[in-house]
């Protein structure tokens, strides 16, 4: 497990090079000039030439790279463009919030999508299933910022049962902090609940197919044994692979209920950035979204690397 474990991890080095090389290349290819975003039209040609050797806008494009490279390999990511904000702490500051809901929704998709797939699959054909199918395609049509609104206006505007806006870190309050993601958490969760439920079905469906359950049956073993010991740890492969792939669909999709319910997270740090051209704060944003997503990949593949000791050996 650890050597599967350092492998990926070492694996994680060239990736981010290669994503920090092309974005860096592809942002200084956005058409304006900086310096014009930032002085506006009324300044003077030594303004803008002053700015410009401030920012090492002169510097060829490789040594711009690597100065800049170089503070990151450190932690530093460079600053703002417009103040004298550092880039890595706007980063730490707002994606603690994006986190805190993707692991909401994460938790209550794992919470309704695999007890439900799993029931669903073992009562295959039955109503439940049926109705099971119904509400996990309806569950994946619904768009997370429609089901946030719906949720928004009962609970936080008329009922008062929780903030409408505003986060609360764990470190203040873990009640504020609960109450404060709660909402977006459901939000986020619904469509994945479904998607996990459908997939989890699917795995169940096929498992119980293979000839070592019918096996097991023959040999007596009680349904909670075939189930829990052989069934559901087979089929956690597919499970796994779902789950991975949703946690990355919800850092997208936390993007969008930050903006629901008034949450300062990363996704509103990158729509901040975007529209106002802020490249220095574009590139942070970038590599540590990658760096996110490429954390995720690399705590699945330990985890088929638990349930499946075929994946340690090659």
């Amino acid at each position: 497990m650890l050597s599967l474990f350092l492998g990926r991890l070492f694996g994680l080095i060239p990736l981010l090079l290669i994503v920090s090389f092309m974005t860096f290349g592809m942002l200084h290819m956005v058409p304006g000039d900086i310096t014009d975003r930032i002085l506006g039209t009324e300044a003077t040609a030594e303004q803008y030439a002053e700015l410009a050797e401030k920012l090492g806008l002169n510097d060829p494009f490789l040594v711009q790279y690597g100065r800049w490279l170089g503070g990151a390999v450190t932690g530093d990511l460079g600053t703002s463009a417009y103040n004298s904000q550092k880039v890595t702490d706007a980063v730490m500051d707002t994606l603690p919030v994006t986190l805190s809901l993707t692991a909401g929704g994460m938790l209550v998709a794992i919470i309704i999508g695999i007890p439900a797939g799993v029931y669903a699959g073992l009562h295959r054909g039955s109503s439940i299933d049926r109705a099971a199918v119904l509400i996990a395609t309806i569950g994946q049509a619904l768009p997370n910022f429609w089901v946030a609104m719906l949720l928004l206006v009962p609970f936080a505007l008329w009922w008062q049962l929780v903030p409408a806006t505003g986060f609360t870190p764990p470190t203040t309050s873990f009640t504020g902090w609960i109450a404060s993601i709660s909402l977006a958490s459901i939000a986020l969760g619904t469509s994945s609940s479904a998607s996990l439920a459908r997939q989890t079905r699917g795995a169940i469906i096929d498992v119980l197919k293979q000839d070592y359950i019918r096996t097991a049956r023959a040999k007596g073993l009680p349904r909670r044994t075939i189930t829990f010991k052989h069934a559901l740890k087979n089929a956690a492969i597919p499970v796994i692979t779902t789950i991975g792939f949703q946690v990355n669909a919800l850092l997208g999709g936390a993007l969008i209920v930050e903006q629901v319910f008034g949450l300062n997270g990363f996704g509103s740090l990158a729509i901040d950035s975007v529209r106002t051209q802020n490249i220095p704060m574009m590139q942070g944003v970038v590599i540590m979204g990658t760096l996110v997503i490429v954390s995720v990949n690399i705590i699945v593949d330990v985890a088929y690397g638990y349930v499946n000791p075929r994946v340690r050996t090659s």
